[in-house]
């Protein structure tokens, strides 16, 4: 390989790949408007009850929409949380990328330092990112879906890593990343688990781990 980046397939399309299509494609302002309310009332529903108990009701009373609205965008509860999932992933990888083309950055290991923070501050802040995150805590895909979160974050990572600091990639490389997101998913989840705003023991740990398991793949000095 070349050492750039591992290409399985576009961010776009791994971001769609198996979610079904909004029933209408907001086009205009005011429907954009109306479908960010929707997910936003979903949001608050799912960080307050849990994604288990959301109904479509549920959704349109908090948005203060009639529930032929929330069809008209979503056949059912489900197609409501793969769309929150969906949006989920999005903010969380575009935050993702920014963060480490920060100039500020001087190497890898401080580019990836900040890509832990900011995963921390959407379970923090970002609603239902802690409990729902982009929906594969619930595997809202089907069978046929290829790409799982870790996947579609760890391209996005290393693509970035790859622009910003020629970083080497291969598929060992993949791999790894994809390895370290799912064990410090594990960890950060359990920091959350009892206490707000995380257990600082668990967090740290997160954080070393995926450290460790770059460190031997990345081209560039710890």
């Amino acid at each position: 390989m070349d050492g750039g980046p591992v290409s399985r397939s576009s961010s776009s399309e791994m971001l769609l790949d198996g979610l079904p299509a909004i029933r209408n494609e907001p086009v205009q302002a005011r429907s954009t408007a109306r479908l960010s309310a929707l997910l936003d009332a979903a949001a608050a529903a799912v960080d307050e009850l849990g994604y288990e108990r959301l109904t479509t009701a549920m959704v349109a009373e908090r948005a203060g929409a009639s529930i032929g609205t929330v069809y008209r965008y979503f056949p059912d509860r489900i197609a409501v949380l793969q769309a929150l999932g969906a949006r989920n992933f999005e903010r969380v990888s575009e935050r993702t990328r920014l963060e480490l083309l920060r100039e500020t950055h001087q190497d890898w290991a401080e580019a990836m330092s900040g890509v832990f923070d900011v995963i921390v501050d959407a379970f923090r802040n970002e609603p239902s990112f802690r409990s729902l995150r982009v929906g594969d805590v619930i595997d809202l895909r089907p069978p046929s879906t290829l790409y799982t979160f870790n996947s579609r974050m760890a391209k996005v990572i290393l693509d970035t890593l790859h622009s910003r600091f020629g970083t080497t990639i291969t598929e060992d490389t993949q791999l790894s990343l994809e390895g370290a997101i799912e064990a410090s998913d594990a960890l950060i989840s359990r920091a959350f688990s009892r206490v707000d705003a995380g257990d600082p023991v668990f967090l740290a740990q997160a954080k070393d781990l995926v450290h460790m398991l770059m460190q031997r793949h990345l081209n560039h000095k710890v």
